[in-house]
């Protein structure tokens, strides 16, 4: 989910709750709250009642994954606990982000959240945001611990052979999500996914492209494909992709505005948003 807000930056519920019914109305599984979300820019309090409102509005029509990454264990867990208590399907954790970890302690934040709930964790390696990267051989270790409760969204590059490498380390049992936007997909489709997780504004394309992928339709695939990764290529960093998928957002009369909260890295000038445009409508011609 990309988070609406209104002229003075507070959530603009109302917003947030057509953004869901597009989703499911595009065959959205699931809604998920993470790193797109802004979640780095919300307070706490926001968080809670932001999972609160995505399983009132997601209604039953699929899972809701709830992020309760933090700067501590103690908020995590207890972001963890809020999210299971409040009805969510799932969490997600990227590392604490402010201090360079080793594995030692890194372990224990990912096991504490994963003790904290009887949900599946989703580890998100957000390294491609945020943070340094984790070894395959860290998440492969995570997974074998743990169990088949654990799934992964690793964003480290190169993602293809990251996944590869999680696959070979767990005996082909863990179950990976995508998190490259669909830029990378059908790549990674081929590597062996559980699902992807893409922003809103392109995921009308993204359902028609893993659709292709399952009935093995090569030119539909390769219709789709380059022009989400060509639009996805024009966001260089985190801001850029909030920029981006708010401006098509708004395009498609779902947004009211393309706020986001700042400071922010990242400003989407006439040229890029000129491309963008150009490329969203040769993708929005190969959809109807």
């Amino acid at each position: 989910m990309h988070l609406p807000y209104q002229e003075n930056q507070q959530i603009d519920w109302a917003t947030l709750q057509h953004e869901v019914d597009f989703a499911y109305q595009c065959g959205a599984n699931g809604v998920v709250m993470a790193m797109v979300t802004e979640v780095l820019r919300l307070g706490e309090s926001e968080r809670r009642t932001l999972t609160e409102k995505l399983v009132q509005f997601s209604a039953g029509r699929g899972s809701v994954v709830i992020s309760v990454g933090a700067e501590s264990t103690f908020i995590a867990t207890e972001l963890a606990r809020h999210a299971e208590a409040a009805g969510a399907d799932a969490l997600m954790a990227i590392p604490p982000i402010a201090t360079a970890l080793d594995e030692t302690q890194l372990r224990c934040y990912f096991e504490d959240i994963f003790a904290a709930t009887t949900l599946p964790l989703v580890i998100q390696d957000a390294s491609s945001y945020v943070g340094k990267p984790m070894s395959a051989a860290f998440q492969a270790e995570l997974f074998n611990a743990l169990g088949e409760r654990v799934y992964f969204k690793p964003e480290a590059a190169p993602v293809g052979p990251v996944i590869s490498a999680i696959h070979a380390l767990t005996g082909g049992k863990a179950r990976i999500f995508e998190g490259s936007g669909g830029s990378m997909l059908v790549e990674n489709y081929r590597r062996g996914l559980a699902g992807t997780m893409p922003g809103t504004d392109l995921l009308d394309a993204i359902v028609v492209l893993w659709r292709a992928l399952e009935a093995r339709d090569e030119d539909r695939i390769y219709a789709i494909a380059p022009l989400v990764t060509s639009i996805l290529a024009l966001a260089v960093n985190l801001d850029a992709y909030l920029s981006i998928e708010k401006h098509l957002m708004c395009r498609r009369g779902i947004f009211q505005n393309q706020i986001v909260r700042g400071p922010v890295g990242f400003v989407l000038d006439d040229k890029t948003r000129a491309e963008v445009d150009r490329l969203f409508d040769r993708l929005m011609e190969q959809l109807h």
